[in-house]
């Protein structure tokens, strides 16, 4: 195990050296981050007011509006905002090598990713917990309203309907997932009633996660695998049943199911990272892919801009914006735990994204770097796979665990974020439905049953309309997710800087990210544009030029109200 991890040799110095030194830039990015300048943002920019009244208690009603302990809503709203991304997002990256990644998930994290989801969850509480899409209104203006709700409905179905995949492909290829994945949803119901009585957190988490690794255990031991039926695919029926279940959980109260589950996993999260960072430190891998890969070929993409809009999730991303003024504003105790739980929700993002980073540039996944050159052939060879490998090979070497458990441990884990992600997705997309039953005056759109059944039905008729039997029809318009995230990244900072400009609160750090955002993703967006047009792919080409073109028209609205404000001033 040893001369597999490289010590005892020059190459292997070199290794622990770079290894260790991701962590410690990693760990120092946070902690001055969290110390230092998110506590600047909070305090003389977004001045965050403990004796605001904030939409959970002004509203209360019990299923969406519920103020929330703020170690649990941070539990919510970091397992929301994860799902797969920032391990799939980072592992594809790092063909580019992993200094590029790293540097960005860093910068990306602190400067950017922070202030972005603080921002959001602040700029919905002052708006009685509406949607960025809707609160636009206030800010800027109607159209951009109408704009802006346009590219959050797009990205809330890419993500559904792709996470759908995501989750029953992980099932079916990981069947020892099955058990523990769906066992979480029985101990966060119970978890759910007991804090809802008022019983010791310590103790309900301290016995939720140990009820969740034996179930992890038990599930490596008995593997359960779905039989095809009905004339579909294993997959196709996972999918289906999925979209059952976020169904039926997006309807529950807040406090039921959401809460608890994302709560206990936030913690599960949190262990697997301890895990997965002390390994690191116990065994000190080799870094064997490349600082920056000069081996590429000639025909990959640029890294300038795509690796901005690859790493999206552990760096900065627009369906953060979505969560923060969707779910965590409506259950945000008071307002100065925005800070806790959207900076510390982004730097949580961040650490997992710099272990997967590590984990598959690392020997625990390939030994030499010829090897990891064969892993890493082609641009997008390697995702969340190659992060369960080599995880868990790391894992296993630094705490002795069986290879298949680790295995199955990290694969439950990329499941359970798939999975609360796409529950608070469809929550979400049933906000948007019902806040257009509010602008457009269609009351029947109100009812939370029609707007989930639309929501969840929008988003299986992509799945099976455009991807047949299989389910696959997400993974169709997924090529437009990085460039359409990144866009809504930036008009969400666009917005959040209107209305600090409207309070007379400095703007330079929320306008300088939304600048550079919103250059690198519409050069990606352009660049995909090409490409989808060269190949003949004209529903990609349509659903990008509305994106694009949608967006332009939100900037020159945002840009027309900056200039009033700047002319009122002087």
């Amino acid at each position: 195990m040893l001369s597999r991890f490289g010590r005892g040799t020059g190459a292997a110095m070199e290794g622990i050296v770079d290894s260790t030194l991701l962590i410690l830039l990693g760990l120092s990015g946070a902690l001055f981050g969290w110390i230092v300048y998110s506590r600047f943002i909070a305090s003389t920019v977004l001045k965050l007011d403990p004796d605001f009244l904030t939409p959970a208690h002004e509203i209360d009603d019990g299923v969406d509006f519920v103020p929330t302990n703020k170690y649990i809503l941070w539990g919510h709203h970091f397992t929301s905002v994860a799902g797969a991304a920032p391990i799939v997002g980072p592992a594809i990256a790092v063909y580019w090598g992993w200094l590029p990644a790293v540097l960005w998930v860093i910068v990306g994290t602190v400067f950017f990713a922070g202030i972005h989801d603080m921002g959001a969850i602040w700029a919905s509480s002052r708006h009685r917990g509406k949607s960025i899409g809707s609160l636009s209104e206030a800010v800027v203006g109607k159209r951009t309203r109408a704009l802006l709700m346009i590219v959050v409905f797009l990205l809330l179905l890419m993500v559904n309907a792709v996470f759908g995949v995501v989750i029953a492909r992980s099932l079916v290829n990981t069947p020892g997932a099955v058990f523990p994945a769906w066992s979480a949803i029985v101990v966060a119901l119970i978890i759910g009633q007991l804090v809802h009585r008022k019983f010791n957190l310590a103790l309900l988490s301290t016995i939720g996660v140990a009820a969740l690794y034996v179930s992890i255990f038990v599930g490596s031991q008995m593997p359960i695998e779905l039989p095809a039926a009905f004339g579909l695919s294993s997959q196709a029926n996972w999918i289906i049943i999925l979209f059952v279940y976020a169904a039926v959980a997006s309807m529950l109260p807040v406090w039921v199911l959401l809460q608890p589950r994302d709560y206990i996993n936030g913690l599960q999260l949190f262990v697997g990272l301890i895990l997965l960072y002390g390994s690191v430190l116990i065994v000190m891998p080799d870094i064997t892919a490349p600082a920056v890969n000069t081996r590429a070929g000639a025909d990959i993409p640029s890294m300038l801009p795509l690796l901005f809009v690859t790493v999206a999730c552990g760096a900065i991303s627009g369906f953060h914006g979505i969560v923060s003024s969707g779910t965590s504003s409506k259950q945000l105790d008071k307002e100065p735990d925005a800070r806790f739980v959207g900076y510390l929700g982004a730097i949580g993002e961040g650490a997992l994204a710099l272990i997967t980073i590590i984990a598959v540039s690392g020997a625990a996944l390939a030994a030499t770097p010829e090897l990891w050159h064969s892993m890493y052939e082609q641009f997008g060879s390697a995702g969340a796979a190659a992060f369960v490998d080599g995880g868990a090979n790391l894992i296993s070497a630094g705490w002795g665990l069986p290879v298949g458990v680790a295995q199955t441990l990290l694969a439950t884990m990329v499941v359970l974020f798939a999975g609360t992600t796409m529950d608070t997705g469809v929550r979400l997309q049933r906000y948007i439905i019902q806040e257009w039953s509010e602008i457009y005056r269609i009351p029947p759109l109100k009812n939370s049953i029609l707007a989930t059944l639309i929501a969840v039905s929008s988003c299986l008729l992509l799945a099976f309309g455009a991807g047949g039997s299989s389910g696959n029809g997400g993974l169709v318009i997924w090529p437009l997710f990085g460039s359409t995230n990144q866009i809504l990244a930036g008009l969400t900072l666009l917005v959040i800087s209107v209305m600090l400009l409207k309070m007379k609160r400095p703007i330079v750090y929320t306008l300088v990210p939304m600048i550079f955002v919103m250059l690198m993703a519409f050069w990606a967006g352009a660049i995909k544009l090409l490409d989808f047009y060269e190949d003949g792919n004209y529903l990609l080409v349509g659903i990008d030029l509305i994106v694009l073109i949608t967006s332009v028209l939100v900037m020159l609205e945002a840009g027309s109200k900056i200039i009033e404000f700047r002319s009122r001033a002087d």
